[in-house]
């Protein structure tokens, strides 16, 4: 079978991390091979670099430097595991990925969408995913389901307004890349959610010849 790559995308506490699993046992029953990871993170020297940038200790993080940081965890994470995965022929599910990074340093921090884009070339080695998940709700929403949660890391600490603008580069996203990019209401139950995405990636299977 040939290997596609499934990222997914929102705010934090849209309910990424339920589904992920749900997709990965769909697709298993399928018969694919499915690698689940996420960003920042997915390798050993990517979780060090994890703990870094969501350290709530590190408020004096420059933007700049926060974005380095992502594009040096997303550089390992590619060379180490998604790009080898992907030449086996696996489906590569990951938690976050590039848009992540053109949404929060992009456009929420301002540094700018194609900036950001850029400095990620390097980090990409070519790779983009085949289909992304945008879990759509609103950051008032999301950030209540968070505060239930757990405690929170230093992005998630982030006043309302930023999650405003995260919440809106995403909306950019969606209408820069509507064939990859699937909206998911993440608003409603569980049970809801699933039956969108897996109708979605159905449909993507279809498309791609695959299913």
């Amino acid at each position: 079978m040939k290997g596609f790559f499934i990222t997914m995308e929102g705010p934090d506490g849209s309910g990424k991390s339920t589904q992920i699993s749900e997709l990965k046992e769909y697709l298993n029953d399928k018969g694919y091979d499915v690698l689940l990871t996420r960003e920042p993170g997915g390798t050993d020297i990517g979780e060090q670099i994890r703990k870094i940038i969501l350290d709530v200790n590190n408020s004096h993080l420059s933007y700049m430097a926060e974005t380095l940081l992502y594009a040096a965890s997303r550089a390992q994470h590619v060379e180490e595991k998604i790009k080898p995965a992907l030449e086996a022929g696996k489906v590569v599910i990951c938690d976050r990925f590039i848009d992540s990074s053109l949404v929060y340093q992009g456009y929420a921090r301002k540094l700018g969408i194609e900036l950001v884009e850029s400095i990620n070339q390097f980090a990409l080695m070519g790779i983009q995913p085949d289909i992304t998940f945008f879990f759509d709700i609103k950051p008032e929403e999301a950030m209540d389901r968070k505060q239930n949660q757990k405690a929170l890391d230093r992005l998630e600490k982030e006043n309302i307004s930023f999650h405003h603008l995260v919440y809106e580069g995403y909306k950019i996203l969606l209408d820069r890349y509507p064939k990859r990019i699937r909206r998911i209401d993440a608003s409603q139950s569980i049970d809801e959610v699933k039956s969108q995405i897996l109708g979605e990636i159905d449909r993507f299977l279809k498309e791609e010849g695959l299913k």
